[in-house]
Protein backbone atom coordinates (compact mmCIF):
# COMPACT_ATOMS: atom_id res chain seq x y z
CA UNK A 1 0.00 0.00 0.00
CA UNK A 2 1.27 3.24 -0.95
CA UNK A 3 0.58 6.03 1.62
CA UNK A 4 1.46 9.74 0.86
CA UNK A 5 3.69 10.16 3.90
CA UNK A 6 6.52 7.63 4.76
CA UNK A 7 5.88 6.19 8.10
CA UNK A 8 7.11 7.46 11.39
CA UNK A 9 7.27 10.95 9.68
CA UNK A 10 6.89 13.88 11.43
CA UNK A 11 3.87 15.46 9.58
CA UNK A 12 0.63 14.40 9.90
CA UNK A 13 -2.56 14.34 7.50
CA UNK A 14 -3.52 18.48 8.14
CA UNK A 15 0.27 19.22 7.81
CA UNK A 16 2.22 17.44 5.20
CA UNK A 17 5.73 16.13 5.49
CA UNK A 18 7.05 17.34 2.70
CA UNK A 19 5.96 19.77 -0.01
CA UNK A 20 5.15 17.46 -2.69
CA UNK A 21 3.63 19.83 -5.72
CA UNK A 22 6.82 22.27 -4.94
CA UNK A 23 9.09 19.17 -5.32
CA UNK A 24 7.27 18.11 -8.16
CA UNK A 25 8.51 21.63 -9.46
CA UNK A 26 11.81 21.25 -8.65
CA UNK A 27 12.43 17.58 -9.83
CA UNK A 28 11.09 18.36 -13.48
CA UNK A 29 13.40 21.31 -13.18
CA UNK A 30 16.49 19.55 -12.45
CA UNK A 31 15.57 16.66 -15.18
CA UNK A 32 15.10 19.49 -18.19
CA UNK A 33 18.05 21.01 -16.85
CA UNK A 34 19.99 18.32 -16.72
CA UNK A 35 19.65 16.55 -19.94
CA UNK A 36 20.15 20.13 -21.61
CA UNK A 37 23.08 20.40 -19.83
CA UNK A 38 24.02 16.77 -20.81
CA UNK A 39 23.97 16.87 -23.92
CA UNK A 40 25.83 20.40 -24.60
CA UNK A 41 28.16 18.67 -22.42
CA UNK A 42 28.15 15.55 -24.66
CA UNK A 43 28.17 18.03 -27.90
CA UNK A 44 31.24 20.40 -26.59
CA UNK A 45 32.81 16.60 -26.13
CA UNK A 46 33.41 17.19 -22.73
CA UNK A 47 32.24 13.03 -21.82
CA UNK A 48 32.77 12.64 -18.19
CA UNK A 49 30.47 15.75 -17.27
CA UNK A 50 27.34 14.67 -19.90
CA UNK A 51 27.68 11.12 -18.34
CA UNK A 52 27.54 12.95 -14.66
CA UNK A 53 24.38 14.72 -15.74
CA UNK A 54 22.30 12.14 -17.13
CA UNK A 55 23.27 10.50 -14.01
CA UNK A 56 21.39 13.20 -12.45
CA UNK A 57 18.54 13.54 -14.81
CA UNK A 58 17.89 9.77 -14.03
CA UNK A 59 18.14 10.39 -10.19
CA UNK A 60 15.34 13.54 -10.73
CA UNK A 61 13.04 11.23 -12.73
CA UNK A 62 13.38 8.16 -10.25
CA UNK A 63 12.20 11.31 -7.75
CA UNK A 64 9.49 12.68 -10.52
CA UNK A 65 8.16 9.22 -10.11
CA UNK A 66 7.98 8.64 -6.59
CA UNK A 67 6.41 11.91 -5.85
CA UNK A 68 3.83 11.22 -8.77
CA UNK A 69 2.91 8.05 -6.11
CA UNK A 70 2.75 10.08 -2.99
CA UNK A 71 0.63 12.59 -4.70
CA UNK A 72 -1.69 10.01 -6.08
CA UNK A 73 -1.81 8.07 -2.54
CA UNK A 74 -2.63 11.81 -1.15
CA UNK A 75 -5.60 12.01 -3.40
CA UNK A 76 -7.06 8.62 -2.44
CA UNK A 77 -6.62 9.77 1.39
CA UNK A 78 -8.67 12.97 0.68
CA UNK A 79 -10.17 13.14 -2.60
CA UNK A 80 -11.46 16.43 -4.04
CA UNK A 81 -9.14 18.54 -1.42
CA UNK A 82 -6.63 21.21 -3.77
CA UNK A 83 -3.03 21.83 -2.69
CA UNK A 84 -1.19 24.39 -3.21
CA UNK A 85 2.23 24.78 -4.16
CA UNK A 86 3.74 24.82 -1.20
CA UNK A 87 1.35 22.07 0.52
Amino acid sequence: MTRSQPRRARGTVGHAYSALNLRLVLASFGAVTMVVFGALAFWAGVVWLGVLCALFAVVAVVDLVIIQRRRAARRREEPGTRHSLFE
